[in-house]
């Protein structure tokens, strides 16, 4: 995130895109609520009515994978309307003739027919973001979990430069994480290009710098593999051994069937963690981890803040921090970790390498932590990022982007679109809140929720089980009724095993991250007799 949580209950101004925030982060959508309880204006972009869109001023209903043609088209307006910052733009940022000759092809009119977004409210809304600056734009899974995720993120940050709207408290673009320390866990370079603090992989001063640090010869020069690859190659024997740590790959991953092949042919698979799940299934090595209330260290929050966590309960029998499994797998390779705490890998490794965390010690992080970047011991750490339009690399750069389609649409066979996200209730494939008899209480099964028109139309009562069918598996599940669900979508969530979303999900990548378009994907229902 370029801002900051607090800046939510300030903000007048608010675009949330591609964010079920109410049910996938209530915590901060309750910051949001006091914004809009207190006079700010909010537009939800969603293919389904959420509940945050009973908040909204207005809801732009948005067709699945069409994010970029609209947002060409919101920013078309601002162009042909002379409705950016120009300032900002000619002092801020480079790129725009380029930027501009590439929203012009998007009048509003086509914008439209790609979206399924009117004309008019297109104008609309670019024209309430130019009125109301600063606007703070809050995406999440919704805009990254297509094969034009970074395209995605690109164009929202295309348009958040275009309105002047990135430097400045309640503003920027911010991306709400999609798990607990999943920002924390890329500052610590668990990310296959770069090392912690995000020092890249091929640089060779950073290859240097930590090689002696960590008392090698020498450093990859390449980047490592993303989870697909690792994934296939298990099947191809590119990869011999599998070590995943915290994932249950076998429920998140798209096409359910093939991962678990894939898993089985593993010649060593070693899991880390702190329950049996789907995946340990499958491993040779089980390690049990502490929990996070087992543990000593920190988490990262979305706004780059970083907090401790303190012990709370001993690790019951064998469990163990996972710093000291890794430590100690390491020293019966050959290599002495000098580190023995999390606070002594903190202060004496992470500040020591990363220069945006070089100011945050251990004995600072009492109360509320610290935003990075912190780079010296003077810094109070950082609220919000490239303050008055002053960039890290200089200038902000806009990207003239096309629309793409996603790679699986709606044909005869398969006529709808199915979308997958989380519920309220449960959280990622329910490892620990499947565990909570109160949780499983309000949240039992997984459904299809359809909308009123489908089910008159494939005549489907509600709670009646179905079948959900894509190219790659079939699905019995309850069907749920629901005014949220517009006509021609099925949206699931992955929480449950048996309905899980993942059986029929697309295996297709956005090229640069390989997020998997977990978002769209054509499937089918019937009735089972």
């Amino acid at each position: 995130m370029t801002n900051s949580f607090s800046d939510f209950a300030k903000a007048k101004m608010i675009l949330v895109i591609g964010s079920n925030m109410t049910e996938a982060h209530p915590v901060a959508a309750s910051l949001l609520k006091m914004a809009v309880i207190g006079g700010a204006e909010l537009i939800v972009v969603d293919p389904r009515r959420t509940p945050l869109v009973d908040l909204a001023s207005l809801h732009v209903q948005i067709k699945v994978g069409s994010d970029v043609a609209f947002l060409n088209g919101v920013m078309n307006v601002l162009v042909t309307e002379d409705l950016y910052d120009k300032n900002y733009v000619e002092s801020c940022t480079m790129g725009f003739e380029e930027l501009k000759q590439k929203v012009l092809e998007y009048p509003p009119e086509r914008a439209a027919a790609i979206s399924g977004v009117g004309a008019d409210v297109i104008r609309t809304v670019a024209r309430r973001l130019a009125a109301n600056r600063p606007a703070m734009l809050m995406y999440t899974l919704g805009i990254t979990e297509h094969i034009c995720g970074v395209n995605n993120v690109m164009s929202c940050a295309n348009l958040q430069m275009l309105l002047g709207n990135v430097g400045f408290e309640c503003g920027g673009v911010n991306p709400l994480r999609g798990q607990n320390n999943v920002q924390g866990a890329c500052d610590m370079g668990a990310l296959p290009n770069v090392f912690p603090g995000y020092q890249r992989v091929d640089n060779p001063q950073a290859r240097e710098k930590f090689a002696a640090a960590w008392k090698v010869e020498k450093l990859p020069e390449k980047p490592g593999l993303m989870i697909p690859q690792m994934i296939d190659g298990l099947l191809d024997g590119k990869v011999k051994a599998f070590y995943i740590f915290g994932e249950n790959l076998a429920n998140t991953e798209p096409d359910i069937r093939h991962v678990e092949h894939c898993l089985a042919t593993a010649e060593f698979l070693v899991c880390q963690d702190i329950f049996p799940t789907e995946t340990t299934r499958f491993a040779h090595v089980v390690l049990p981890a502490a929990a996070w209330s087992e543990n000593d260290g920190t988490f990262t929050s979305s706004e780059r803040r970083v907090n401790r966590v303190r012990t709370a309960s001993a690790p019951p029998g064998e469990a163990k921090p996972n710093w000291w499994i890794f430590k100690e797998i390491a020293r019966r390779m050959g290599y002495v970790w000098e580190s023995d705490s999390a606070q002594e890998l903190w202060d004496n490794e992470v500040s020591q390498l990363a220069p945006s965390m070089a100011g945050i010690k251990y004995f600072r992080l009492e109360g509320n932590g610290l935003q990075w970047p912190a780079p010296s011991l003077e810094s109070e750490g950082t609220s919000y990022l490239h303050k008055d339009g002053c960039f890290t690399c200089g200038l902000g750069v806009f990207k003239a982007i096309d629309w793409i389609p996603p790679a699986e649409i709606p044909d005869g066979e398969y006529p709808l679109v199915l979308s997958t996200g989380r519920r309220l209730y449960h959280y990622h494939t329910r490892t620990q809140t499947g565990r909570s008899d109160g949780l499983n209480v309000l949240l039992s099964e997984e459904t299809a929720d359809i909308s009123e028109a489908d089910a008159d139309k494939y005549g489907i009562a509600d709670g009646e089980m179905i079948a959900v069918k894509s190219r790659r598996g079939r699905v019995a599940v309850k069907a749920k009724i629901t005014p949220q669900v517009p006509p021609g979508m099925v949206w699931m969530a992955f929480h449950f095993r048996e309905g899980c979303a993942n059986w029929l999900t697309n295996p297709v990548y956005d090229p640069i991250t390989l997020t998997a378009e977990y978002k769209a994907c054509a499937v089918a229902v019937e009735k089972i007799a």
